[in-house]
């Protein structure tokens, strides 16, 4: 069929306003069979058309390619949402009863769910906007100009297009499209990264790092270790970006944007745009819920969402929690959010700290080489926190 569409041309991928010019254009959509679990596989993933290709070609159901099994829905009706405050980094600067009480927030929060919300991050609040309008604006472009850069054919092996975490593994495909990029430099972000958003990206994370350091000089100042120590480099050593979009979907109550999973790395710094979708899986009772149940952590203006990876939940024996999450759809509105992967480079040992292990009594994972776990990771479909099993320590 045809339709048409808007196409924006950017004159500029800095972070402050574009001028953006809207030319119509017709784009041919070859729409598959929506009842063919395969036509439907070569048009969104091996074609390159991803989900919002689907939904573009006139799309008034879901394929039952992404019908999940019931019990990995979500009960957005019944699950509890997330009350407590953002934690303000800005008592972190200087010393005294509020940088301790911030101190405490933090770790309090990695022990317990894993997640928790920041303002006064340090990143400039425009940016903020910035980087989901660019993001909309660059899941506009025709499927051709992202297409470029799946696995399979893109120019660069620090950037790649795709729908879905694994889709050649999973039962029911997940309802997203993303542009992820490795980050090694800034020339080379510059020379490979697409047009369209670098700028603005690598303005996002040189805004970032100095408030993931901070976090950990406190999440590893709990374990002695000291806000100098070469560590804190080390497992910020390698950083990941994505910009993921979640297009309206016709039956949000059959499907997820993504499914459970916990983040494989250090620190996450996640931006949500307004209109939400992040679930929480509570691994203990606390006052807000119970172990088990699916908390959202609903979007606060200007904030960052802070996430613990599993680098760090092995790191400490256990006691900071990589917490299980997943993303749901929604039939009014696509959605947008732009995370921040940081984690140690691939050649990085990894072993729970000896001083932990040491108060402990026992390790509660062995010694691994991060690229193994990487490879253990992306090779497997989305289920929950499994990934850890890749390195846990069998003590029955």
């Amino acid at each position: 069929m045809w339709r048409i569409s808007l196409v924006f041309i950017k004159l500029s991928t800095c972070s402050s306003p574009s001028t953006i010019h809207i030319q119509k254009k017709k784009h041919k959509i070859m729409a598959p069979s929506f009842e063919d679990g395969n036509s439907v596989f070569e048009f969104v993933v091996r074609r390159g058309n991803g989900v919002k290709g689907l939904v573009d070609s006139g799309l008034s159901k879901v394929p039952e390619v992404y019908v999940q099994p019931p019990k990995e829905r979500i009960d957005k009706e019944n699950a509890v949402k997330h009350g407590l405050p953002p934690v303000d980094l800005s008592k972190l600067d200087g010393f005294g009863p509020d940088h301790d009480e911030v101190a405490d927030q933090i770790v309090k929060a990695a022990e317990t769910l894993g997640f928790f919300q920041v303002v006064n991050h340090g990143v400039p609040l425009h940016l903020l906007e910035s980087l989901k309008d660019t993001a909309h604006y660059f899941f506009s472009l025709p499927p051709q100009r992202k297409a470029v850069y799946r696995s399979d054919v893109s120019p660069s092996p620090l950037v790649k297009y795709g729908s879905s975490f694994m889709p050649e593994k999973e039962k029911a495909l997940e309802w997203k499209d993303y542009i992820l990029m490795q980050y090694t430099n800034d020339d080379e972000a510059l020379q490979h990264w697409p047009q369209e958003i670098k700028g603005v990206l690598l303005e996002y994370l040189r805004s970032s790092i100095g408030m993931v350091k901070k976090l950990l000089q406190v999440l590893l100042g709990k374990f002695g270790i000291k806000p100098d120590d070469p560590m804190i480099d080390v497992l910020i050593g390698k950083k990941m970006l994505s910009m993921n979009f979640y297009p309206a979907c016709p039956n949000p109550d059959l499907t997820v944007g993504v499914g459970r999973h916990s983040d494989m790395g250090t620190l996450t710094v996640l931006l949500q745009d307004g209109i939400g979708g992040l679930y929480v899986k509570m691994e203990q009772d606390m006052d807000y819920g119970k172990k088990g149940d699916w908390i959202e952590i609903p979007p606060t203006p200007n904030a960052l969402v802070i996430n613990v990876g599993d680098m760090l939940q092995i790191l400490s024996n256990g006691k900071y929690k990589s917490a299980e999450h997943r993303v749901r759809t929604t039939s009014t509105s696509s959605r947008v959010s732009i995370p921040i992967f940081t984690m140690p480079r691939e050649t990085t040992k990894i072993v729970p700290l000896p001083q932990v292990v040491e108060k402990d009594g026992t390790a509660l994972y062995r010694e691994f080489v991060l690229i193994d776990y990487m490879k253990n990771f992306f090779e497997n479909a989305h289920e929950g926190k499994k990934s850890l099993d890749f390195v846990k320590i069998n003590l029955t």
